[in-house]
């Protein structure tokens, strides 16, 4: 058996937090993984921002709620569920997603919650484990499935490593470069061959 992983934002979905930062006008809230490899460090940032500019939860569901699929995402998901089980490993949270999810057909989705006050205050935030994405590979690997993952910054990295093929989409060129041993697509056509390519069945 073969398993699709894919990274969620960049891949299926804009950066949640560079539209905040473009709603909001906040500039510093557009960093991403891309930009700061060290996810504690980069969420630390954003709660900080958060509470300088006395911005919660509702805030940035409110954001969301106007956000949709990136263009051909939701038949490339298609696209994958014919054939392969698909599961989404992302860094976002259960409190941001469910919207997403909805738009894209409610794929299987692994990532992190939220610590929320009454009103609304984000306090911080619970990983579901270091390292989730690669040890999610780890696990499906214990399940005897075949892993190919994609996904396009930093923190996808480990993922990638880990599967038994790894792709890159639409990355940054820094992560480009640093990772020169994975191939790169930047459209969805691109990426369905080459997930047809690491697969072991004809598809």
């Amino acid at each position: 058996m073969e398993l699709a992983c894919l990274d969620l934002e960049g891949v299926l979905v804009p950066e949640i937090w560079i539209n905040v930062a473009e709603r909001t006008g906040i500039e510093s809230l557009r960093l991403t993984t891309r930009d700061i490899p060290d996810y504690d460090e980069l969420m630390t940032r954003r709660l900080g921002i958060l509470d300088e500019h006395g911005l919660g939860l509702p805030d940035i569901q409110d954001v969301i709620a106007g956000m949709g699929p990136l263009p051909g995402a939701r038949d490339f998901v298609e696209w994958l569920r014919e054939r392969f089980q698909v599961v989404i490993l992302s860094d976002t949270f259960y409190d941001f997603a469910e919207p997403l999810m909805r738009q894209l057909g409610w794929p299987t989705l692994f990532c992190h919650a939220l610590e929320v006050e009454s009103g609304g205050r984000i306090a911080g935030y619970r990983l579901r484990q270091p390292d989730p994405k690669r040890k999610a590979v780890q696990a499906f690997h214990g399940l005897n499935f075949r892993v190919i993952a994609s996904g396009d910054s930093y923190n996808d990295t480990t993922m990638l490593k880990e599967a038994d093929a790894g792709i890159l989409f639409r990355p940054p060129e820094n992560v480009i470069r640093e990772f020169p041993q994975f191939p790169v697509a930047h459209e969805y056509e691109e990426l369905r061959r080459e997930f047809a390519r690491a697969s072991i069945r004809t598809l």
